[in-house]
């Protein structure tokens, strides 16, 4: 039930491009050096991630990525689904697991809400939620207390 990797440095990069949105398109080896994520690695993901309308890609001299819609308007979900395919708990829910014991099977129900509750956390946040999260998180770092 782990997010892969790719997942997490996908949403990463992702944040990344939000947190800079409407600057303009950012340079790939800029988010790898800024999120410590490989060149190479971070190229596939941002391609399948150019392929699902998250990003989009500017070739040139002043080229990089720069995110297809405002972050307001793309979930984590949605991210995450375009790398790692829907978050699903146990094999047995995902679209082709096909569970025997379904039928009667005492966990499925807590499964499903796991299911469900998952589903619910990454469709509704999106990435201007994260990014406004972490802006002031940053910010309550800056504050210093003494006694």
């Amino acid at each position: 039930m782990r997010l892969s990797t790719k997942g997490q440095y996908g949403l990463r990069a992702a944040l990344d491009l939000a947190d800079r949105y409407g600057e303009g398109p950012v340079p790939l080896n800029t988010v790898a050096e800024r999120e410590e994520i490989s060149e190479h690695y971070l190229e596939q993901i941002m391609g399948q991630l150019r392929k699902a309308g998250v990003v989009t890609s500017i070739r040139g001299a002043q080229g990089g990525y720069q995110l297809s819609r405002s972050p307001e308007e793309i979930t984590a979900a949605e991210v995450i689904d375009a790398l790692d395919g829907p978050m699903v708990p146990v094999e047995c829910l995902s679209d082709d697991g096909g569970c025997k014991r379904s039928s009667f099977c005492a966990a499925q129900n807590l499964w499903k809400r796991l299911a469900d509750a998952m589903d619910s956390v990454l469709g509704s946040t999106t990435l201007a939620d994260l990014v406004e999260e972490n802006r002031q998180n940053r910010g309550n770092e800056d504050f210093m207390y003494f006694i």
